[in-house]
């Protein structure tokens, strides 16, 4: 079902998801679209969170990795979701396919970021699941990610949504001198594919 855009009846209450067309769709939007995520990744980077970088990201990294994501997002190489409260982005995660040829039926979930005056709302679980379906729906065979080990609440959500852990580096991880353990997770969906058709089976 396409997402629903926030100046559509019913799109202005609550929590909203866009894909990567419903953000460049529209023109507000879009022009703001990496300063709201450079504010969002800064401030979760600047308070401690796990999102791969020590020090928070300038402007133009960021910049430079929405055009990335977007652009993969309109090749059919990538998905994008970006949660909006009213018409303020409070969160967003994205996907990429892998770049290597014989890797490509597949994808790494790679930033799942929500705001923190928007935590413990669902927004994380939202854009999780609709990060999923539609890399389902691309015809993605596994979907991967990695985290860090200690960041205990994001890898619960994951394995709530059917994600496995299928290893870990130990202490990969290094900020200054503590060191913590890159842990790798998966969804496959192709398991997921032939566990229906054998139910069909047996039916």
């Amino acid at each position: 079902m396409r997402p629903l855009m926030i100046n559509e009846p019913g799109g202005g209450h609550g929590t909203v998801l866009l894909d990567a067309h419903g953000v460049t769709a529209d023109p507000e939007l879009a022009a703001e679209f990496a300063e709201s995520v450079h504010r969002i990744l800064a401030d979760l980077v600047g308070r401690g969170a796990p999102l791969g970088w020590v020090d928070p990201p300038g402007r133009d990294e960021v910049a430079g990795l929405v055009e990335r994501v977007l652009t993969a997002a309109a090749a059919g190489d990538g998905a994008l979701r970006a949660a909006y409260a009213g018409r303020t982005l409070i969160g967003l995660g994205y996907w990429l396919r892998y770049a290597r040829p014989t890797n490509r039926p597949h994808a790494d979930l790679e930033k799942l970021a929500v705001a923190g005056t928007a935590h413990r709302r669902g927004t994380g679980r939202a854009l999780a699941a609709a990060l999923i379906a539609d890399a389902r729906a691309a015809g993605i065979e596994v979907l991967t990610l990695d985290a860090r080990a200690d960041n205990a609440r994001a890898l619960r959500l994951y394995r709530s949504l059917g994600f496995r852990e299928y290893g870990r580096l130990p202490g990969f991880v290094a900020i200054g001198e503590r060191r913590w353990d890159k842990v790798f997770y998966m969804l496959d969906f192709r398991a997921q594919t032939s566990e229906r058709g054998g139910r069909r089976e047996v039916q």
